[in-house]
């Protein structure tokens, strides 16, 4: 059974950092792209980074130069590292496969296999 379980998330202040896990199990995470996904309060589910089998990164506007995407193989994990923190990043991250090896952050409905996601908030 494909899943993907995302934790890491929480309350922290603008400026902070936070590391996302998303862990994969009845697959090998390697094989295939994984992407992170975030939804604000009335707000579409917005694709923010996504890696590659070849480990080729993508990121979105916005994060990118804060927001690092990195893979453990041995653990079957992709993290999501976020420095730089501000109240706009507040939302609920998910990870997310299509068991492909391309990544597609600007589509998110393509995605199959979603974790039940993790809230983060930036806030003083």
């Amino acid at each position: 059974q494909v899943q993907v379980v995302e934790s890491g998330g929480g309350l922290v202040q603008p400026g902070g950092s936070l590391r996302l896990s998303c862990v994969a199990s009845g697959f090998t995470s390697d094989y295939y792209a994984i992407a992170w996904f975030r939804q604000a309060p009335g707000k579409e589910r917005e694709g923010i980074s996504c890696i590659r089998p070849s480990n080729s990164t993508y990121y979105t506007d916005s994060v990118k130069g804060r927001f690092t995407i990195s893979r453990d193989r041995a653990k079957n994990t992709v993290y999501l590292q976020m420095n730089s923190l501000k109240p706009e990043d507040t939302a609920v991250y998910y990870c997310a496969t299509d068991l492909r090896q391309a990544c597609n952050m600007l589509l998110p409905r393509t995605y199959r296999y979603w974790g039940q996601g993790t809230q983060v908030t930036v806030s003083s």
